[in-house]
């Protein structure tokens, strides 16, 4: 039944179809950012074979591998990003991707993403952000939002959390945006947008996980936590004439950098085009 329900997703020529339904739960919103994925691919008529997307551990990591139908990479705990900076380098006429969560790429693989960024290498990253360590049991994570409850915080979350589009953005990225899974349209535009920007993009997607953290925070439906998103959303131009006070436990939204810079991989090409001429060993 499931497999016929497929059979009629305009997006189906992008899965693998031997891999439905997904493992992903029900109102997960992990279903979404693939979605999204797929109609940004598509309107930007990218063909699967000259993508290679990459994931790491973790919920979010599903939505690539198994089911998009591209070259992909299921890599080790916090280390998609070093895994696609190796593709992208061996491979730069590629277009790499790294989708994986917020526990894989902002905690243990946060030093990655930082310095990726910094380098501006040619890479998309769409991080989805459901602030909650969702397949290990629901432990607090760095995105956990203050005052929040989990298994490891069950009276409540004392630390604030990152702000992943803020530190990437401060750490030299191209392009950064923040989006929700409510906010479909403008999620699918920014992707396109980090799909063809040169130099390192990452798009964040804040994104429901109602059976690890909603039922925890009295939003035992999916469609609780996306009202929540909505209600909570701040455009990125009204946010920059508010305090940090009113800010806080918002969603700043939109576009908070699109920018040019040198991108890594270009200049690595031209140090080698250096070094070889200055010693001789440029191929005629």
């Amino acid at each position: 039944m499931a497999k016929e329900i497929y059979s009629t997703y305009p997006m189906v020529k992008y899965l693998r179809k031997e891999a439905l339904p997904t493992a992903l739960c029900p109102g997960c919103g992990g279903g979404t950012v693939l979605n999204a994925f797929a109609n940004a691919v598509d309107q930007l008529k990218i063909d699967p074979r000259d993508l290679v997307v990459v994931s790491g551990i973790g919920c979010s990591a599903w939505i690539a591998s198994p089911y998009f139908l591209a070259d992909t990479l299921h890599t080790t705990h916090g280390r998609a990003i070093a895994f696609a900076t190796g593709v992208k380098v061996g491979l730069p006429d590629k277009k790499v991707v790294v989708i994986s969560g917020d526990g894989d790429l902002a905690s243990i693989g946060g030093n990655h993403l930082i310095h990726a960024a910094r380098r501006n290498i040619d890479i998309t990253v769409i991080l989805v952000n459901n602030f909650i360590y969702g397949m290990t049991g629901g432990q607090v994570a760095p995105t956990t939002p203050f005052g929040a409850r989990t298994t490891t915080s069950p009276y409540r979350n004392i630390e604030h959390p990152l702000q992943i589009s803020e530190t990437v953005a401060a750490a030299g990225a191209s392009y950064v945006a923040r989006w929700t899974t409510a906010h479909v349209y403008q999620l699918i535009e920014s992707i396109k947008k980090a799909l063809t920007v040169k130099g390192f993009s990452l798009v964040e997607v804040i994104s429901q996980c109602p059976v690890q953290f909603g039922r925890r925070n009295r939003m035992k439906e999916p469609a609780e936590m996306l009202r929540w998103f909505l209600k909570d959303s701040v455009p990125i131009s009204k946010a920059r004439n508010m305090s940090p006070e009113e800010l806080e436990g918002k969603f700043v939204i939109g576009e908070l950098v699109n920018r040019e810079r040198p991108e890594f991989t270009e200049e690595l090409n031209k140090l080698i085009d250096e070094v070889q001429e200055h010693f001789g060993l440029r191929e005629e």
